[in-house]
């Protein structure tokens, strides 16, 4: 692309079809994440923790988890930005409810649930990217630290993801734990190959 080309913007349609689309891959790989006893990072992985604990659905849990994080956002991140959030978030919460009534497993071994929902959710959170939207929660209070504070936002998403693993040690089997790890790897590939500046110049 010439270094003068105009960077083509996003249409109301490009964005709809990319939150709608995006959320239905991260939550098609959460629910096989659910049915196999796994978990993954951020507030998603806070959602599977409760969920576990109470038997409270995902969906309500992590639509709750994301409250406080709006007016972060807002303010740091703008109107937009928080706007497409909110609605990935509902998105996301309404499929991960209606999926377990429209799909059944009748065996799904948690390998193949690992590596196959980590990529789907890769592929829904990079749709998300590059359409400037999020699932909110733990990704914007890093980046709040890190302006407010000075604290690297990648280093505080660390911290808290390895929290989330701990804490599921005494909530989960330990060898749902290591299947986890694997869907993360999964996850981060996609977006370690595919998320990279300049590769996607659209907005």
């Amino acid at each position: 692309m010439s270094a003068t080309a105009p960077i083509e913007r996003h249409s109301l349609f490009d964005d709809a079809q990319a939150l709608v689309t995006g959320t239905l891959f991260i939550s098609l790989g959460v629910v096989m994440f659910n049915h196999t006893g796994l978990l993954t990072g951020g507030t998603a992985g806070l959602a599977f923790l409760l969920h576990y604990a109470s038997g409270i659905s995902f969906g309500k849990i992590f639509f709750l988890l994301n409250l406080p994080f709006y007016g972060i956002a807002l303010r740091k991140l703008g109107r937009d930005f928080t706007l497409k959030t909110f609605i990935a978030v509902a998105l996301l919460s309404l499929f991960a409810e209606f999926h377990p009534m429209a799909l059944g497993f009748a065996g799904l071994h948690p390998a193949y649930a690992a590596v196959m929902g980590g990529l789907l959710m890769g592929a829904g959170f990079l749709m998300l990217f590059r359409h400037r939207a999020s699932l909110g929660g733990v990704g914007i209070l890093a980046l709040y630290l890190q302006e407010s504070r000075g604290w690297r936002a990648g280093q505080v998403q660390m911290v808290i993801d390895c929290c989330i693993v701990a804490a599921a040690f005494f909530i989960v089997a330990p060898m749902q734990v290591v299947w986890s790890l694997l869907g993360a790897v999964a996850l981060n590939l996609i977006l370690a190959v595919n998320h990279k500046p300049g590769r996607y110049v659209a907005q």
